[in-house]
This record gives C-alpha cells, structure tokens and sequence, in this order.
C-alpha cells in the first residue's frame, strides 16, 4: 500500500480510497439506492451502472463494473476473483492515481470498492471526481471545429507517448470541457511498458474511428479526420 490509498474492511467488503476522503465515504455510498432522488443517471454512452451523485458540496460519479455482450447474459455484475490487487474497481483507481501524477487530463479516483459473493467471484464499483460542465464527445461533434479536433489529436498522443493504453477509446469516454479534453472510463486500461510492440497505438486509433463513423457518419468522420490527425502526428496547425 502507497501513500496515496487507504485499505479499509468492512462487513465483507473491501474499500480503497483516497486519503481526503477516510472518515467521509462509506460502504453505502455504493449503493445507489441510498443516495435515492441524490443519484441521477448518466445519460450518454456506456452499459447503464454509473449515476452522479453529490456529497457535501463535492460532485463525483458512482460507476457499476457491468459486462457487455455474451457474458452480460449469464452474469452482468459478477466477475472471476483471483486476487485483490487484480480486482476491476482497485487496478483502475490506482491507474487513475498514477495518470493524474503523470500530468494527463483523467478525472480524480476518490473511492473503490469491492465485495466477494463467493470464493471466486466478487462486483465491483468505483467512485471518481466529477468533471463539471463537460459533455462526451458524441454530443458535440457538430459543434466542433478543425482546431478542437487538432487539440483532441494532441491530447490522444499525450497519452500514447505515456505508453497509456485505453481499452475502449470511443466517442463516449472523450469529454469536452470548453477547450480541452479528457479521457475516462480506464477499465482495462493500462500502462505499456517500454520497449514493448507499437501496434496497441494504431489500434487505439481504429477504434476510435469506428467510434466516430458510427456516432457521426462516415462523412462527418471524413472531414475531421485530417484536423484530428494532424494534432496527433504534430503536423501543421488546424
């Protein structure tokens, strides 16, 4: 344990948080029925399981670990234990942490938490910092211009030079806030180490394209393509 976290147990559960948040949050703050008409639903994107929430005066964001696809039909919150420090909600706060001292634009983690239903199987959730008066990306593709696509291009490479991968780069794990962007949703996501194969990156690209033709079209996806990656190959402004 580092000094940036805080390991409490609690009644079978198993809380990771922030240091400036001990003595604040709860078991119960996992669950959404306790915050009642205080948990609103996000609304875009994603498998449902996330709501923003508010605590003294402090706005964050309550995410559920729920699978997609085939898996979602034999167990949507269930997940195979194997040790805590491989637990969805844990490897992604602490990814979190290290991203936000490497200087990249991502929420803050604030709390993570755990509980095993089984020998093998446990669920998960994580609470992290709202970002205030930002939209996903898919909203606001009409309303941005060849030089906000060129700043989102070089903000994706800030990443890829950290070696930091994220598992699913789409349209809707991009948040817009004025001028700048952000990067959330880290499930998965992790850090290459150096040295290792380049090709994760032109992935990450790919994907996010799909992204993009599948929200806007591929007309709309054709004419900002150039501005995005001209950000990224830091070719000639926008």
């Amino acid at each position: 344990m580092v000094e940036s976290e805080i390991i409490e147990r609690v009644n079978g559960s198993t809380l990771l948080l922030r240091p400036d948040y001990r003595g604040l949050v709860t078991i119960d703050w996992f669950n959404p029925d306790y915050w009642k008409e205080r948990a609103t639903p996000v609304g875009s994107g994603g498998r449902g399981g996330a709501w923003f929430i508010k605590e003294s005066g402090v706005h964050l964001v309550l995410r559920e670990y729920r699978r997609g696809g085939l898996m979602a039909k034999l167990s949507q919150r269930l997940y195979t234990y194997i040790c805590e420090r491989d637990v969805r909600s844990f490897s992604e706060f602490r990814l979190l942490n290290r991203l936000k001292e490497m200087g990249l634009p991502v929420p803050g983690a604030v709390a993570a938490w755990y509980q095993k239903v089984s020998p093998l199987q446990y669920q998960a959730a994580i609470i992290i910092e709202r970002l205030m008066d930002a939209a996903p990306l898919a909203d606001l593709i009409p309303d941005l211009h060849d030089a906000d696509w060129y700043q989102l291009g070089r903000t994706i490479r800030r990443f890829h030079n950290a070696g930091v991968r994220h598992a699913d780069l789409n349209c809707f794990n991009v948040l817009v806030s004025g001028e700048s962007f952000y990067l959330i949703d880290f499930d998965k996501g992790k850090i290459v180490r150096p040295g290792a194969s380049s090709g994760w990156k032109k992935a990450n690209l790919q994907r996010f394209a799909r992204s993009l033709k599948k929200v806007a079209g591929d007309a709309a996806h054709q004419q900002v393509w150039n501005s995005f990656m001209n950000g990224y190959n830091g070719s000639h402004s926008a």
